[in-house]
């Protein structure tokens, strides 16, 4: 326990560490029911691909991008696969669920070894003021951002503009970011194995299926996938962490249990969007205890409605989460440019 915590820090610290001893009780996972939820994920998939291509032959182009939203949706499930064989919670073995998250990522276009890595970094640093910058979205605090020239400032507010954040930005990193080991350019050979394996293989079958059913058919039915599936991505990402009441915090007062349960959002998402995004928003309980299956999850909540409580966010409050840009040390909560002004406004 960090001493140099608060009362109300070190009694929330306590809490969580009190809940990752009980959730040790769902971490096994189920051989059959992996195997099965990577069935009905992959099957889907390639079956709504196979339909965009021949509504792409018949010029229904219409039908082709209409089905290209279910289509995302099953590719963002094997993200989630994906995600938690990084985690080694899907299957028992560690083989098994490395070349499965290998194979995995050359259709998510994310080098699993090299991604495993920054998303480690991630679950071990959220919330530290000190250790930002690898897997998460950059935050500044209202510090740091006044202390910026105009320049910096201007770029720091476009790449929090939504247009950039879910538009340009998702692409961006899909596309070309994982395309080399951002971040671990100098972390030794497996992030370069990492990211240049699943570029060649990712080159390899988008060169048989462009020979097979010409250039224009695969870029209209491939990438409007891949683009709605990162966009989808980013999203779920961001309203995880990016909340109002999360918790930042420097590293004298920081707790790894605390960061996890409280800085850490449960998404309430609509029963088949819970199923599409594979109970990813139930994300505190995923940070307290990642080697939790996703099919296990709701279970937690279930058993345990306590949990149900800790940062709740609906579709509406998400929503509201994109206007929030910088970290308030004073108030120890995410506020908007807007607010900012104000209390600027108030403290002339």
């Amino acid at each position: 326990m960090n001493n140099d915590l608060d009362p109300a820090q070190q009694a929330g610290a306590t809490e969580a560490r009190g809940w990752t001893q009980k959730l040790l009780r769902y971490r096994e996972p189920s051989h059959l029911r992996s195997i099965v939820e990577l069935a009905i994920t992959l099957a889907p998939l390639a079956a709504l691909w196979v339909l965009m291509w021949l509504s792409y032959s018949f010029g229904l182009w219409w039908l082709t991008l209409l089905l290209a939203v279910p289509a995302a949706g099953f590719l963002i499930r094997l993200f989630m696969i994906q995600h938690d064989c990084g985690h080694g919670a899907f299957f028992r073995h560690r083989l098994a669920n490395d070349w499965t998250g290998r194979a995995l990522g050359v259709l998510t276009f994310t080098p699993y070894d090299f991604w495993r890595r920054t998303h480690s970094i991630h679950h071990a640093t959220s919330g530290n003021l000190e250790r930002r910058g690898i897997g998460d979205i950059d935050t500044l605090t209202v510090n740091e951002y006044l202390a910026l020239p105009r320049w910096g400032r201007l770029k720091y507010r476009m790449y929090r503009h939504p247009a950039v954040m879910f538009g340009i930005g998702p692409a961006y990193l899909f596309i070309v970011q994982h395309r080399l080991p951002v971040g671990l350019m100098s972390a030794g050979l497996v992030p370069w194995l990492s990211t240049l394996g699943t570029n060649a293989a990712i080159a390899l079958i988008a060169a048989g299926l462009i020979w097979l059913i010409g250039p224009a058919a695969f870029a209209l039915v491939h990438l409007p996938i891949i683009l709605l599936a990162a966009t989808m991505g980013v999203w779920l990402f961001y309203v995880q962490h990016q909340f109002e009441d999360t918790r930042w915090a420097h590293n004298e007062t920081w707790d790894l249990h605390d960061a996890a349960l409280h800085g850490s959002s449960y998404y309430v998402l609509p029963g088949f969007l819970s199923w599409f995004t594979a109970n990813i928003g139930i994300h505190h309980v995923h940070h307290l205890c990642s080697k939790i299956p996703y099919y296990r999850l709701p279970r937690v909540l279930h058993e345990n409605p306590e949990l149900g409580t800790i940062g709740r966010l609906t579709l509406w409050d998400s929503i509201k989460c994109v206007r929030l840009t910088l970290w308030d040390e004073t108030a120890k909560k995410l506020i908007s440019f807007r607010d900012m002004r104000r209390m600027q406004q108030q403290a002339a």
